[in-house]
């Protein structure tokens, strides 16, 4: 009980000092911070509490996956692999183009071997969904073949929905990336239901910028300009962007923007112009050199979301893998398309169904009142320690403010964010820290009642409690990792403050008072307990 270690004693000073160190920047100015931040070098933590959407203010957006622009990309992908397979199977007696009906695409193959001879694969179009579904055996189409050679392919529902599942995934990533390319701290984005994505940026009061990035698609194609003659099914007819009108394209892509390695706003050397820069994988910039090589001397189109940005003519073969996106810019335009780029296209349309813009007078309402509870709770709870126990209460609101520290502390290590759900959990943990120091206290107080001399009594007491309290912690930690895990937002804010505390305080109610209580006992010499 009593022998406590130098070395121990100034491991545990030395860890309340940077406990204290550590959350000193919270309390500066933005600006002093700043300042002193630049000066210092990375490695050491000068950081600020992160605060959340609810306490400095931000942005708010909920957005949905279109649905109908899922059906659309699926069936256009279902059409060209259709045109892909009857092309190298050598299929002559296909009758007329290929019609989309909804979420069909239908196409006449008039000789019966010809389509005995395709079937097999296009059938194979359909087995990914049920792989992606663990085998489940619901294929992602539905074929059916007409006696007069006709051949209908639909997009089934469980098709639809595994599809739909990607969809929100790979929209969650794309759509961090994005975020992230803005500088904002700590946004906060997650799956809402089965088809959509709530983005809270902290801090961000400019939800213009944030609205365009999201709500841009960022589809590039890289497609040919449609030759006079060439046959209006395979022909689209996109809206150009620097000029009026609207320009034949090829409907197939000859590269992708999936294949962008990166992209930077640059200056065009010639004419000073904003552009993009961007560069190709391996796979992009071989396609893109075979491409440019094959059709020298035709326009090439440029194709973002289904707009033509530009279609300059391929005047040499373009092979080293990189090239350059004009389109009478403005530095904004050039830096959003390539953050846009990067970041990667969304795999549908996002349509916005919630727009929230948090003001920071509503977020310093909430941190006044914040401050306020945790003001009052940690009063009243001093208050009372003082008085039902002495100079013990001492001990106890010492090792308090240092949980509450050493919360904040960790709260910074971890670069978590603090929201008004996570100030209730350090409220919370407030009471607890303080209930173990009672239940400790009060253990003593029966020992000595039953007799035992003052040392065997503070020794009896600290042992025989400190089971107790982690066992009743323990069952604490467990609820505050099933709401970790299974809750979202502020209920995940309010779990990794009460999980802190829950550990903070084993330290700080068991080492901490322990230690000065045994301090104490070695210097004053006590014949009576003061409890």
């Amino acid at each position: 009980m009593f022998r406590f270690p130098r070395w121990k004693i100034a491991s545990i000073i030395a860890m309340t000092l940077a406990a204290f160190l550590i959350i000193m920047p919270s309390f500066l100015s933005k600006a002093t911070f700043d300042q002193i931040k630049g000066k210092l070098p990375k490695w050491i933590p000068f950081e600020q509490v992160v605060l959340g959407l609810d306490l400095q203010g931000g942005a708010h957006i909920l957005l949905e996956v279109d649905q109908n622009d899922v059906i659309k990309t699926m069936v256009g992908n279902l059409r060209d692999d259709a045109r892909r397979i009857v092309r190298e199977e050598n299929v002559r007696s296909l009758a007329g183009g290929y019609g989309v009906q909804g979420r069909t695409v239908q196409f006449r193959i008039a000789d019966a071997n010809d389509r005995t001879k395709i079937m097999p694969k296009l059938r194979q179009l359909g087995v990914g969904a049920a792989n992606a579904m663990g085998g489940v055996g619901a294929p992602s189409i539905e074929i059916v073949t007409a006696e007069d050679g006709m051949i209908r392919m639909t997009v089934t529902e469980a098709g639809l929905i595994d599809k739909m599942r990607r969809a929100v995934d790979q929209a969650i990533e794309v759509i961090r990336k994005r975020v992230d390319a803005l500088g904002t701290t700590e946004p906060n984005i997650q799956r809402q239901g089965a088809d959509r994505v709530l983005v809270q940026v902290p801090g961000l009061q400019d939800t213009g910028r944030l609205k365009e990035l999201l709500g841009t698609t960022a589809k590039l194609e890289f497609r040919l300009v449609a030759d006079p003659g060439y046959n209006p099914s395979d022909v689209d007819m996109l809206p150009q962007t620097d000029q009026p009108g609207v320009l034949p394209v090829e409907k197939q892509v000859m590269v992708q923007g999936e294949d962008l390695t990166d992209s930077q706003p640059g200056f065009d050397q010639r004419t000073s112009e904003p552009v993009v820069n961007f560069k190709f994988n391996i796979r992009g910039g071989q396609r893109f050199g075979e491409v440019t090589a094959a059709n020298v001397g035709k326009p090439f189109a440029i194709v973002l979301d289904n707009k033509v940005i530009s279609a300059p003519r391929i005047l040499s073969p373009i092979t080293g893998g990189s090239g350059q996106i004009s389109g009478r810019f403005t530095v904004e335009q050039a830096n959003n398309l390539s953050i846009l780029l990067r970041a990667g296209a969304l795999p549908a349309k996002m349509n916005i169904v919630e727009e929230r813009t948090v003001g920071p007078g509503l977020g310093q309402d909430s941190i006044d009142a914040g401050k306020l509870a945790a003001y009052v709770a940690g009063v009243l709870v001093v208050c009372y320690m003082l008085t039902t126990y002495g100079v013990f209460g001492v001990f106890a609101n010492v090792a308090l403010a240092i949980h509450i520290a050493m919360i904040f502390a960790s709260l910074i290590l971890l670069q978590a964010t603090l929201t008004l759900p996570g100030i209730a959990g350090i409220v919370l943990t407030i009471g607890m820290a303080v209930d173990s120091n009672v239940l400790i206290y009060e253990r003593i107080r029966e020992e000595s009642r039953a007799g035992r001399s003052i040392i065997s009594a503070l020794d009896a007491g600290f042992t025989r409690a400190v089971a107790t309290i982690v066992d009743s912690q323990s069952t604490m930690m467990v609820a505050a990792v099933i709401l970790y895990f299974l809750g979202t937002g502020p209920v995940r804010g309010f779990a990794v403050s009460l999980g802190l505390g829950i550990l903070t305080t084993i330290v700080t109610a068991v080492t901490m008072t322990r230690m000065m209580i045994a301090l104490w006992y070695r210097w004053r010499k006590p014949t009576t307990l003061p409890i």
